[in-house]
């Protein structure tokens, strides 16, 4: 416990949570590749997600029966549940990868594979069918999502959807109501340690304010009430022109291995005080495909020897006081941005919640590991506060379900290209930003 010292006469006393981790379902214990096949997990997918949808049709639409998909039947109303697929024009094809070697003309890579033609396909074990009609919109669905659909079959062999069921956000635990006093959380994602947009002055004001170092006694008695600090992915950047796959001199290496040395020194000085929990993101040296799995300890040797310092998984799931938090470092949403459309972050968020899962475009488009007999990514109970990092912009939002459901969303910025870290009251699940700069204007 630490203990911050404004004057002879006061001492503040940091105060504490209880934190307990939730991320035993996205570890990968005995990893195995020979002869596993995606197809599992959309089966499983399917599956469970069936079952769930099947129960609430009868609220929906009591008196339509339930199909497969081959036992259509022409003109006649029915419910189908199954798995979207989006036909695409745009999107990248390995073979296009090939066609690139081979050919002058550099192929466009554009930011959004998105298309006018695009259409949707809903699949079960029994078949596939063509949707039509102006319900589901293919701007708005991806492919892995799965979906209860009403419609019928048209004599083209389409099926027109006339309404479409999600599974809304799962149930949600109550939040605590406890003595409600003031805690803070923390959350700062992208600090990319060794880039070029990094500063390190910048870093080092977050560390002071969230350690008690910066500032009067009140900004010293509500950095007291900081009890977590939450690090969204994209910690480091390792200069990817030395891995050329020569083996690499002295000089090199110790250059390799600078940004993490540099993080490990920032993170020992708020180890010492806070607890923490750092997540791998796409550009840290981990494991590319999704659950991502903790950090090497080893890697920080001087953080990792606090027990406040926890490496975690990406997804990552915890509660800290009987609040649930779930969150990933920000490619489950990148990768909807590039294959649908959406104002902004927090809705392709919220699409998310509403279609229980975190992931739906992996293995599709988002790699992910091949599981066999389960599917991590769907989101059995809804957290209170869902945050995602490495986002353009911060943003929030507060999600109401239709049964009294209440999740914070919280959109996270990269923290080296705006110099934003987000604090979140667990009384009242309110959220601010802190912003550091270091311009000096004459």
């Amino acid at each position: 416990m630490e203990a911050m010292e404004v004057d002879s006469q006061k001492t503040l006393q940091r105060k504490q949570s209880t934190y307990n981790s939730l991320d035993e379902a996205f570890f990968i214990h005995n990893e195995y590749y020979k002869g596993q096949q995606y197809s599992q997990i959309y089966y499983v997918r399917l599956r469970m997600m069936r079952t769930l949808l099947h129960s609430l049709v009868p609220l929906w639409k009591p008196h339509v029966p339930v199909c497969t998909i081959l036992e259509l039947e022409g003109g006649k109303e029915c419910i189908i549940v199954g798995t979207l697929y989006k036909h695409m024009k745009l999107k990248p094809c390995i073979l296009d990868e090939y066609s690139k070697e081979r050919s002058a003309v550099p192929l466009v890579k554009p930011h959004n594979f998105m298309h006018p033609d695009d259409h949707l396909v809903l699949e079960d074990e029994s078949g596939r069918v063509k949707l039509s009609g102006t319900v589901l919109l293919p701007s708005t669905y991806v492919t892995g999502v799965v979906v209860a659909l009403l419609g019928k079959e048209t004599d083209a062999g389409d099926f027109l959807v006339q309404d479409v069921l999600e599974a809304g956000l799962p149930p949600q635990i109550q939040l605590p109501l406890k003595s409600r006093e003031d805690k803070y959380v923390v959350f700062v994602s992208g600090l990319s340690v060794g880039s070029s947009t990094s500063n390190p002055l910048q870093f080092q004001l977050l560390v002071d304010h969230i350690t008690g170092y910066l500032g009067d006694e009140k900004e010293q008695s509500i950095a007291a009430e900081i009890v977590h600090l939450v690090i969204a992915g994209d910690s480091v950047e390792i200069p990817r022109n030395l891995l050329n796959g020569q083996n690499l001199a002295s000089r090199d290496q110790s250059r390799l291995f600078e940004p993490v040395k540099e993080l490990d020194i920032f993170l020992t000085q708020i180890a010492a005080g806070v607890s923490l929990d750092i997540m791998p993101g796409s550009n840290d040296p981990a494991n590319f495909s999704l659950p991502q799995q903790p950090l090497n300890r080893c890697l920080f040797p001087g953080s990792a020897t606090y027990n406040t310092f926890r490496s975690c998984t990406n997804p990552h799931c915890f509660e800290l006081d009987n609040v649930r938090f779930l969150g990933t470092s920000g490619q489950n949403i990148d990768d909807l941005e590039k294959y649908s459309d959406a104002d902004d972050e927090l809705d392709f968020m919220e699409r998310t919640l509403k279609w229980r899962h975190l992931a739906p475009t992996a293995p599709n488009t988002l790699g992910c590991y091949p599981f066999t007999d389960r599917d991590p990514f769907l989101i059995d109970n809804c957290p209170h506060v869902y945050f995602v990092g490495n986002q353009k912009k911060y943003g929030t939002r507060l999600l109401k379900g239709s049964e009294g459901q209440l999740v914070r969303l919280i959109s996270i910025p990269k923290f080296s290209e705006t110099g934003v870290a987000v604090v979140l009251n667990m009384r009242n699940l309110e959220c601010h930003t802190l912003s550091f700069g270091t311009e000096l204007s004459l």
